[in-house]
Parts: structure tokens; sequence; C-alpha cells
């Protein structure tokens, strides 16, 4: 597991605090702070993850929505425009089929890609049990819909998996992966959706 810039120093930060005050003094004891580090470390994205799915409990939300990048996110990237294989990240392919088969749970394949390419990437996600519900749009929560902005720009979502928004694909999947295998959290199917919300009208 490779740590981030800021979780190299926290970890560095309390690593000399406990030198300081004499709580270590043995390379056993560097590992033993080490591997408790990790076992209670949660990257970014997945400690927004549980706050949305706590938020989206409390508003008696059923669908959330994830906006998901595929080149440097769910595939290592090769810009040849010929090249239309998904070659995946560890854990990305599986956490992805974990999402797909929960109604609750929109997935938006979000890319630049040209039209050609996601048509094979759509086929290829398919025949691996992986079902984007849309392409670079969400069509379920609109202005016209009595929603609570204005969308026509910009897709409504409420997780962002993208390389360039800090997502980091050989780490953060596995993460995810856990997440969805152990959690027992489901919403109920009878809360309304998102298009419900009035407070801007």
């Amino acid at each position: 597991m490779k740590l981030t810039v800021n979780e190299e120093q926290q970890l560095h930060d309390e690593l000399t605090n406990m030198l300081v005050n004499g709580d270590i003094d043995s390379a056993d004891d560097i590992l033993r702070v080490f591997k408790d580090y990790l076992s209670n470390h949660k990257p970014t994205v997945l400690q927004w993850i549980e706050q949305m799915f706590e938020y989206a409990e409390k508003k008696e939300w059923f669908e959330t929505y994830w906006a998901i990048d595929l080149h440097g996110t769910v595939s290592r990237p090769d810009y040849r425009k010929e090249s239309k294989e998904i070659d995946y990240y560890p854990y990305a392919k599986e956490t992805l089929q974990l999402m797909s088969e929960r109604d609750d749970i929109k997935l938006i394949m979000f890319t630049s890609s040209y039209p050609e390419e996601i048509k094979e990437y759509y086929k290829q996600f398919r025949n691996d049990n992986i079902i984007f519900d849309f392409i670079n749009d969400n069509p379920e929560v609109t202005d016209a819909k009595g929603s609570f902005g204005f969308y026509d720009k910009k897709p409504y979502f409420n997780v962002l998996l993208e390389d360039k928004a800090s997502f980091n694909p050989l780490n953060d999947w596995e993460y995810l992966y856990n997440h969805f295998k152990n959690t027992k959290y489901r919403p109920n199917k009878e809360w309304s959706m998102k298009y419900n919300e009035k407070y801007h009208k």
C-alpha cells in the first residue's frame, strides 16, 4: 500500500511523538504502530462514501449516483485510439460488480472517450456483469423534474471516482471492495427519489 504525502506526514508525526514520549524503542514497536495505522486507516474517498450514505439515509433517498471515470480510474490508461481493452486495476472489476448488483446505486460512465470507444467499453462491462445506467448524463435528476439544481451542463452525482480528483486506483478500489462486500446497509425501497426535493422552488 502506498501512502499519500499527508498520510506519510501523519504517520511520521505519530511515530515522532511516541519516540519523544518513550512509547517505542524497537523496530517491532514501529512495525506494530504501522500495522495499527493501516488497520484503522480509511482513504478520503471511503470516508466521503460513508458520510454520503449517512446523509442519504437521513434524507430518505433511495438512489445514489456515482460518476466513474474510466482511464486511470477503472482501467490502466492506454491512449491509443485503436485500443479499446479494459485493463482493470486490482479490485476495480469486483467492486463494480458488487455495486451493479444493487438497484439503489446508479452508475454513470463519466468519460471523454470517443463514441465508438464508449460502445465497446459498454459491451465489455456488460459482459463482465458491470451495468452503467447512464453515460455522461443523469436524466433522473433534472431541474425540469423539480430537483434542487441546474444540471444541463453538469450531471448530478453523489460520488465522483476520478484519478484527477485524487482517487488512487492502486489503493482505493480494495477499500471500496471491502466496504461493499461487508456493509449491511440497504436503503428503504419506499424512500423518495431526489427529484422530489422542493426547497429551491
